[in-house]
C-alpha cells in the first residue's frame, strides 16, 4: 500500500513538473503572438541576429504606433482580436491583410485560436518556430532566412519535417557534400519548394 502511494504521489509531480515545463515553454510562444494573428516567431525580424532584432509585439516597443494593438489588449485587455465582437472591424481590415505572406495566415490563425484555443495554436506555432530555428541552424547558407521563415508558416509542419528527413537522407547518402553549407541549403530549398509546389502551395519569399 505505501509503494503504491510513494508512486502515485511521484507521478503527481511528475505531471505537475512537465505541467509547469509546458506552461513555461507556452509563455514564450504567447509572447511571440500578435493579437492581430501573425506569429512573430516567424519573422525574419525576429530570427534575425543584428542589433535591431525584434521581440515580438508585445515585448517590443511597437505598442506605441500599432493601433491594433493599442486597441485590443491595451484599451479593450483582449488577448487577440477575434475576442472582439466588432471583429474584423475597419482598424483591422485596413492593414490589407492577405496580401504578403506574412499577413496571409493571420486570419486563419485567429479562426484557429477561436475554433481549438489558444493552448493547441501556440504548440503548433511552437513546432512551427523550432523548425525554423533548425533550418537556419544547419541549413542557412547566408540568404534563406526570408525562404525557411515562409515556408514554415504557409506549409504544413509536415511537409517540412518530410523536407529535412529528404535531406537528411541525401547527405547519408553523399549526394551533398555535409560540409558545403551553400550546396546544402541549396539542395534543402529545392526539395522544399518540390514539396510546396505538388501541394498546390505558392511561396512568395522576400515579401
Amino acid at each position: 500500500m505505501a509503494l503504491h502511494r510513494a508512486f502515485y504521489f511521484a507521478l503527481i509531480r511528475c505531471i505537475i513538473s512537465k505541467t509547469k515545463w509546458l506552461l513555461m515553454r507556452l509563455t514564450e510562444e504567447f509572447n511571440l503572438a500578435g493579437p492581430c494573428g501573425i506569429f512573430c516567431g516567424l519573422c525574419t525580424k525576429y530570427q534575425s541576429k543584428a542589433p535591431s532584432r525584434c521581440i515580438g509585439c508585445r515585448l517590443g516597443e511597437q505598442h506605441s504606433w500599432c493601433s491594433i494593438y493599442r486597441c485590443c489588449v491595451m484599451k479593450r485587455k483582449f488577448t487577440t482580436c477575434i475576442e472582439c465582437e466588432e471583429y474584423p472591424c475597419e482598424r483591422y481590415t485596413r492593414r490589407g491583410w492577405g496580401g504578403d505572406q506574412w499577413s496571409r495566415p493571420a486570419q486563419d490563425s485567429l479562426n484557429n485560436i477561436k475554433n481549438n484555443g489558444m493552448e493547441k495554436w501556440l504548440k503548433e506555432q511552437r513546432e512551427r518556430r523550432l523548425a525554423v530555428e533548425k533550418l537556419l541552424e544547419n541549413y542557412n547558407g547566408g540568404r534563406s532566412m526570408s525562404f525557411y521563415c515562409s515556408a514554415c508558416i504557409v506549409m504544413p509542419i509536415s511537409l517540412i519535417n518530410q523536407a529535412i528527413d529528404e535531406m537528411k537522407q541525401r547527405l547519408s547518402d553523399n549526394h551533398i557534400d555535409s560540409s558545403d553549407v551553400k550546396a546544402k541549403a541549396k539542395a534543402l530549398r529545392a526539395i522544399i519548394q518540390e514539396l510546396a509546389l505538388l501541394s498546390d502551395i505558392e511561396l512568395r519569399p522576400g515579401q
